[in-house]
């Protein structure tokens, strides 16, 4: 059976000139922020914002988004390391971004952009920016693919990966395939939403979807994965699972208050 497993030994690395090294998962963040853009583009052009304003919020997404996910790995799966060596936070070309910590910075980022543009309304951009979130997850998700990390567990499934790369010798569940698959889906369906819909959705109702779905793939392909770090090792749920909780039950609520103003109209 083993012929039927996928060797996995790719380098992360594209090519390398000394000074300058392209990374797969850094041209696939890259492609994310892009395809972001491009999607915004197309939302505000329909819509009648202006390109200065889309400008404006590509700066703030991008900052939140970065800081986030940076803050997020440091404080949340290695806070010990991080507090004894604080420099090294902002070092973040060696690697640690958490997904849950992006979230927290892009909603941050959000609001601080609508107190600052109150023209544009606030549920608009949480709406538009699940989207863009899902697929940017879908290809980030990638970059962890190329870069053979945060892989699962062992299986016999005939697609296990065997991540020769990081020296293993036995199948491994695929888990960055897996939830890179499960958030294009998520794009799709939000995709079509929008456009059977328009302006008839119910502010906060994609964003609702988005935020439960996305977090509880998340909480669920989490159990086939391995511990990220030490700490997790024997814990019933791991970090990823009890961080993805709150936004589970966020989203629960936004969907049910968008749609409970919506009967009530």
């Amino acid at each position: 059976m083993e012929q039927l497993f996928i060797h996995w030994n790719v380098s992360p690395t594209i090519f390398d000139l000394g000074l300058l090294q392209i990374r797969y998962y850094g041209l696939l963040w890259a492609l994310a922020l892009i395809a972001s853009y491009i999607l915004f583009n197309k939302f505000f052009k329909e819509e009648g914002w202006s390109q200065e304003l889309l400008d404006k919020l590509t700066m703030y997404v991008v900052i939140g988004t970065i800081l986030g996910a940076r803050l997020g790995h440091c404080l949340f799966y290695e806070p010990a390391y991080y507090l004894e060596h604080p420099i090294e936070i902002i070092m973040i070309w060696q690697g640690g971004l958490a997904s849950h910590g992006a979230a927290i910075g892009i909603v941050t980022s959000l609001f601080l952009f609508h107190y600052k543009e109150k023209q544009v309304p606030l549920w608009w951009l949480f709406d538009r920016i699940a989207m863009a979130v899902a697929i940017s997850g879908c290809l980030i998700r990638l970059g962890n693919l190329m870069n053979s990390e945060i892989y699962g567990i062992e299986t016999n499934l005939p697609w296990g990966f065997i991540f020769e790369h990081n020296g293993e010798k036995l199948p491994k569940h695929p888990t960055q395939i897996y939830e890179s698959l499960a958030y294009l889906l998520l794009f799709v369906v939000l995709l079509f939403i929008y456009k059977k819909k328009g302006k008839q959705i119910p502010g906060g109702l994609l964003f609702g979807i988005f935020v439960t779905v996305l977090f509880t793939s998340r909480f669920l392909i989490e159990f086939i994965k391995n511990p990220q770090t030490e700490f997790e090792v024997g814990m019933t749920l791991n970090m990823g699972q009890l961080l993805s909780i709150p936004f589970i039950l966020g989203g629960i609520v936004i969907i049910g208050w968008t749609l409970f103003k919506t009967t009530k109209q």
